[in-house]
């Protein structure tokens, strides 16, 4: 492989990551760079076509789609998740593909708090009363209509104790909680405080739980009416990994019911999600748009590892890649 400057290089989706305040100059020192905030799946392979390198986030690369780019011989994938890609076709045609791990751990981490904080104390809700004046107009130098929780003693249920349910531990064993988890690591892999227990006792014994596993088969909607008529009475319920976890008509009727007093979600089945989603009308959710992994720290250090993976790549020592 070869680091010159010979290479075409193409950013098919390249808004999310980059909506303007990170620059793209370094993939230039490899060749000419074409840009597009966004791409449609007709115009994939027309603005693919003479690429030997390209990245993308959400752009589905088919078989068929494989197939009718020749030239291209590298995808780097600008997230952790890489199922828009056709591994099998892009081994066929020898073409490397990456992936950018463990980048947003920590801010993905943040914002399940931020939701289980806001749900907790609701700062949204009385900073946005007064605004309009209810404390000004208070008898009493303080006012409360909602009940506040602590979540000290409280337990938080995990399931899936990768690089992020670990972090999510770690911030809620120091807020006092106790910790349990559904996961494959062994009993000497389990982080300090962290106690693996089966789904019907995460279910029964979780004030708060929380999603934090990859997407497969077996566990599409983990959570559906089932699964939610064993939840502990009052349970909230996070998922910061991905939407289809979630039967989301079925957490919609729990919230109804109060069988599940919140629900926060940053991850939807279908994104954008439909305006009638019953679940963006609910007052016990708290829908977030797909934003935890979004802080300007995470989306830089996202675009330094897809810089370090095209490097690697035309070094010929690829890194990350998820293909044989």
């Amino acid at each position: 492989m070869t680091t010159s400057s010979s290479h075409h290089i193409v950013v098919l989706d390249g808004r999310p990551l980059n909506p303007g305040d990170l620059s793209w100059a370094p993939l230039r020192q490899w060749g000419t760079v074409d840009i597009y905030p966004a791409t449609t799946p007709d115009l994939v392979i027309e603005r693919a076509r003479q690429a030997d390198i390209v990245l993308t986030n959400k752009v589905v690369f088919s078989a068929p789609v494989i197939a009718a780019l020749p030239q291209l011989r590298y995808i780097g994938v600008c997230a952790t998740g890489y199922n828009t890609i056709d591994l099998a076709a892009a081994s066929r045609a020898d073409i490397v593909v990456t992936n950018a791990p463990d980048y947003s751990t920590q801010s993905v981490a943040q914002l399940v708090f931020a939701h289980l904080l806001n749900i907790c104390n609701h700062p949204d809700h009385y900073a946005r009363l007064n605004r309009s004046g209810r404390w000004s107009e208070s008898p009493d130098f303080c006012y409360y209509d909602l009940p506040s929780i602590e979540l000290q003693g409280k337990v938080m249920g995990i399931v899936g104790l990768g690089h992020i349910g670990q972090a999510v531990a770690r911030i809620a064993l120091a807020l006092g909680m106790s910790v349990v988890a559904l996961t494959s690591k062994p009993a000497d892999r389990l982080p300090a405080g962290v106690r693996a227990v089966s789904l019907d006792q995460l279910l029964s014994e979780s004030d708060v739980i929380s999603l934090h596993c990859p997407l497969t088969p077996d566990n599409h909607h983990l959570i559906n009416a089932s699964t939610l008529a064993r939840l502990k009475p009052g349970a909230i319920l996070i998922n910061t990994a991905r939407g289809a976890l979630v039967d989301q008509d079925a957490v919609a009727q729990a919230l109804a019911d109060r069988r599940l007093s919140a629900y926060a979600a940053d991850v939807m089945e279908q994104e954008p999600p439909a305006a009638d989603t019953p679940l963006l009308r609910s007052p016990h959710a708290y829908i977030t748009p797909h934003v935890a992994w979004a802080t300007v720290q995470a989306r830089q250090r996202l675009l330094d590892i897809c810089l370090d993976n095209v490097r690697a790549y035309l070094d010929g020592h690829p890194i990350h890649q998820v293909n044989s």
